[in-house]
């Protein structure tokens, strides 16, 4: 037990709380490289794009972390507005309109991006059509991409933004040296209520970020049938 325990003795059931806050941070941050990197695989599979999958760095901080993702996100987003420019520059006024309208169906959408999807790309496949109208033509998907980068940007800028991703193999007391310098009761309820307060922010993002990025891949799959 730290010296400090006896005139904080709620410090201990606290340090569980963070160890425990902690891993559902870092289990979300993995949940978002894994995910970042099944559009990586979809985007240089059928749009032709040559991104570099990511890893966790696991000897870095979690705004290190955090700043991988958001660069990988801003590459993606790179090659995504290249091929909206070019969405825009072959189709029709009208018919490019149409890619941005929520109450288009999406087949009609995939046909309307099929007609100019072999100039662009140099060949015409219907798995190149869907991932271009899911990720270029969705102002859903967009909002959710940009959700993640800014909930993560948050979260580098916060107190938790310098704590190791490695910290929980050191062992719980190692964790708060690292975490606060100290095991004082009101930087534990600091590091408590950040890790509350980004958590319920970052699982809601991520969440929604994964499942986008399902249904892509989920409609590849269903083209190539």
């Amino acid at each position: 037990m730290a010296q400090s325990d006896f005139l904080y003795p709620e410090n201990p059931r606290r340090r569980q709380e963070v160890n425990r806050l902690h891993q559902q941070l870092l289990d979300c941050l993995s949940d978002s490289f894994h995910a970042t990197n099944k559009l990586i695989g979809v985007l240089n599979m059928h749009l032709g794009s040559t991104l570099t999958s990511i890893e966790m760095k696991r000897d870095g901080t979690i705004k290190e972390n955090c700043d991988i993702i958001i660069q990988a996100i801003m590459n993606i987003q790179k090659e995504l507005q290249k091929v909206d420019e070019a969405l825009k520059d072959k189709l029709e006024p009208t018919l490019y309109r149409k890619l941005q309208d929520i109450k288009e169906r999406e087949t009609e959408k995939i046909a309307i991006v099929q007609k100019v999807i072999s100039v662009i790309l140099g060949e015409a496949t219907s798995a190149a059509s869907a991932v271009a109208v899911k990720l270029v033509g969705s102002n859903v998907t967009t909002g959710i991409i940009n959700k993640l980068v800014t909930v993560l940007a948050q979260i580098g800028a916060s107190l938790l933004g310098s704590i190791g991703v490695a910290v929980l193999g050191l062992g719980i007391d190692m964790i708060f040296r690292a975490i606060l310098g100290a095991v004082e009761k009101t930087q534990l309820q600091a590091a408590i209520k950040s890790y509350e307060k980004h958590l319920v922010e970052f699982k809601s993002a991520s969440e929604k970020y994964h499942h986008a990025i399902t249904e892509v891949t989920d409609m590849v799959k269903h083209q190539m049938k």
